[in-house]
């Protein structure tokens, strides 16, 4: 059996189980209606108890959804009650199964396309009046069957994270700064010292993917088609094996570290990709280590980046006046800005993207991805199909690109219904 074959093997068995999972949650939409937790008060004033569950990031922001809940209860008259998961992921599904899932929950792109195949979820999101000011890719990301179903509650991009002291020590000036695959070969190399590497980035597709995207290619085309295999992404990843090979990139792993924020502020690294939650990181973990924000460089066919959201899940069935009031009101542009300045995240709403830029100049280049990132493709058995992608690109240094492409193109076309 070929190794491409073995990994399509694998992902089959992981799709089986999780449609098993999902299958258990009985009902179709997982929800025993009638027995939920809404305590009556199917009002957007006055007497709903809804639970709200997410997957905090920390004690900010943990704060600040709690400040809004109990901002939206004093105004209202109903009750919003906050419980911060453990394991988002299985506290979710532990919900479905028993029959009483939150009112509200933050869901994941990667796990949207399984709650929304087997019906758990409410399709609310196109009747919010607020429902055309999300921006068009987090909406691509969060509709299924062509349908807007929850509402996208923030977002962030990737973008190239500069440790200026390195950058200077170096004797590259804002002339050098990489706008091309090229140019950001360069640095890296010019960057790359006894004591750090040039550049460093997660072994993972929500990294490595962002050069796929430069090239043109993506893990679907725009009608949904897998194009895992494509010229395109074989070019990226043959770039990115480049990188790797000549010394001047590495995983942090490889260099001690846990993830790319951390191997930007221990100095293992001058230059990292990640996303805007990087700063938080520095800000608290790194103060001393200066550093700047720049857009990716630009591949072949362009600018490219990776986009990560979450939506505000509402079970089927449970899309109450009072739910649905309450997600109106976390996601206003207000609101979203309150939680931008909190813990750091950029608002789901175009209207408030001026703002968000003027309030926070140095992280521009995260929301001037927006324009042309790519996400998650809602499809169901997705999470299984990165999960595979990734462990592959661990050793992509030595792997042979194109084999590695063709098995995510298996997984993608069983999964996608087109093999």
């Amino acid at each position: 059996m070929s190794r491409s074959a073995r990994r399509g093997s694998a992902v089959g068995i992981a799709l089986a189980a999780g449609a098993l999972a999902l299958a258990a949650c009985g009902g179709g939409s997982g929800f025993d209606e009638g027995t939920g937790e809404d305590t009556g008060g199917d009002e957007a004033t006055g007497g709903a108890e809804l639970d709200v569950l997410i997957g905090s990031s920390g004690d900010a922001e943990t704060q600040a959804v709690t400040a809004a809940l109990e901002a939206w209860s004093t105004e209202t008259g109903n009750t919003a009650t906050l419980q911060a998961a453990a394991d988002l992921p299985q506290e979710l599904s532990q919900g479905f199964a028993a029959g009483s899932p939150p009112d509200l929950f933050y869901l994941s792109t990667d796990s949207f396309p399984a709650y929304a195949a087997n019906g758990s979820l409410a399709p609310y999101a196109a009747g919010l009046p607020n429902a055309d000011d999300f921006y068009v890719t987090l909406r691509d990301s969060f509709s299924f069957d062509g349908e807007l179903v929850c509402a996208p509650k923030d977002f962030s991009t990737l973008a190239l994270i500069i440790n200026t002291d390195a950058w200077e020590a170096a004797g590259l000036t804002d002339d050098d700064v990489p706008t091309t695959w090229d140019e950001l070969a360069a640095v890296a190399q010019t960057l790359t010292t006894d004591a750090q590497v040039g550049l460093s980035f997660g072994p993972e597709w929500q990294r490595i993917g962002s050069f796929m995207a430069q090239a043109g290619g993506g893990l679907v085309d725009a009608d949904g088609q897998p194009i895992a295999n494509s010229a395109e992404n074989v070019e990226a990843l043959t770039y990115v094996q480049g990188l790797l090979s000549s010394g001047s990139a590495a995983y942090p792993a490889d260099i001690g570290a846990g993830w790319g924020g951390e191997a930007l502020g221990t100095g293992a690294a001058a230059m990292v990709i990640e996303g805007n939650w990087v700063i938080g990181a520095m800000t608290n973990d790194f103060p001393d280590i200066p550093y700047r924000v720049v857009e990716l460089p630009a591949g072949p066919a362009g600018p490219g980046t990776l986009q990560f959201t979450n939506c505000w899940g509402v079970p089927a069935g449970g899309d109450s006046e009072a739910a649905l009031s309450l997600v109106e009101y976390l996601t206003s542009g207000e609101q979203q800005m309150v939680f931008a300045e909190a813990f750091g995240v950029m608002p789901s709403v175009e209207s408030v993207a001026g703002d968000w830029a003027a309030q926070f100049p140095e992280q521009e280049p995260f929301i001037a991805g927006a324009e042309y990132a790519q996400g998650v493709p809602p499809i169901e058995g997705i999470v299984d199909v990165l999960a595979d992608f990734n462990a592959q690109l661990e050793s992509l240094a030595s792997g042979d690109p194109t084999a590695i492409l063709d098995s995510v193109q298996a997984n993608l076309e069983a999964i996608a219904g087109t093999s």
